[in-house]
């Protein structure tokens, strides 16, 4: 008979099998970093860049600083801030997958917020490689400062500061993304100090693009533009009513809008 304890072994492996081996970093357009392996993002696509609509200044900006990453040359590290659902992540991807569309040797890698600690390790993976890398970090805040100040030393200033095939580029709703605290400023021997403190981080960044909330006629512009490239019509009253009843006008509120309408007509938007 089997020794128990290799059954027990075996069992143990059916309900927690080993990780998957790490996805190979010179293939695959896109990959997510959870803090110990490189897994290839699956069906990574970005919207066309022009169906992403009254951003066109931030559009050029970062697909250009981009392009220099994908060619070796001199980029920056890049933070879009600015109100919510306004395209700040979906930016990112349709200028990543437009680079690549145009030959960029250019690949993206999504890495998980929580694990932000673990970014020397990815850094040290991917340095040798002849390939460059933007390091995504969606939707960043810090509420404590340490962390703050971390990856702040990773930018610029750090011993393990990220290689130079390598760019981080990172989404907030918050312009400085650590919350500015009156009673902080107040506590502090000299108010400035606590001030600049908290803004050393956002200054590491040499790319900041603003996003900014819409008006109705730039809403219906979103809203047209997306049907106009699925072949859906559309009633802007309904379109503004949809907006309102949300309380809010934005690129995500229209691709919501967007998807109702190609649902109850029957279409997909794959």
């Amino acid at each position: 008979m089997t020794d128990p304890l290799i059954r027990i072994a075996d069992a143990l492996e059916r309900l927690a099998p080993p990780p998957p081996p790490p996805a190979d970093p010179l293939v695959h357009p896109a990959y997510i970093w959870r803090g110990d392996t490189l897994t290839a993002a699956r069906d990574f696509v970005g919207l066309p860049l022009e169906q992403l609509q009254n951003i066109d200044l931030q559009k050029t900006a970062l697909v250009d600083n981009l392009d220099r990453l994908a060619k070796g040359a001199a980029a920056h590290d890049a933070l879009l801030w600015g109100a919510r659902g306004t395209g700040k992540s979906a930016l990112v991807k349709s200028a990543v997958a437009h680079v690549q569309a145009s030959g960029g040797n250019l690949a993206l890698i999504e890495v998980v917020t929580t694990r932000l600690d673990t970014l020397p390790a990815l850094f040290a993976a991917i340095a040798p490689l002849p390939r460059s890398f933007v390091l995504f970090i969606d939707d960043l805040g810090f509420d404590a400062a340490g962390d703050a100040r971390a990856l702040r030393s990773m930018l610029q200033g750090g011993a393990e500061a990220r290689p130079a095939n390598a760019r981080l580029i990172v989404t907030s709703n918050r312009r400085h993304l650590i919350p500015r605290d009156i009673a902080e400023q107040e506590s502090a021997i000299n108010p400035r100090d606590a001030v600049d403190d908290q803004l050393a981080l956002a200054d590491r960044f040499g790319l900041s693009l603003g996003f900014h909330v819409i008006d109705q006629d730039g809403y219906i512009a979103i809203v047209k533009g997306y049907a106009d490239a699925y072949g859906l019509p559309f009633d802007p009253v309904e379109a503004i009513g949809w907006a309102t009843r949300r309380g809010s006008r934005s690129g995500r509120v229209a691709w919501h809008y967007i998807t109702d309408l190609a649902g109850r007509n029957g279409r997909s938007l794959i």
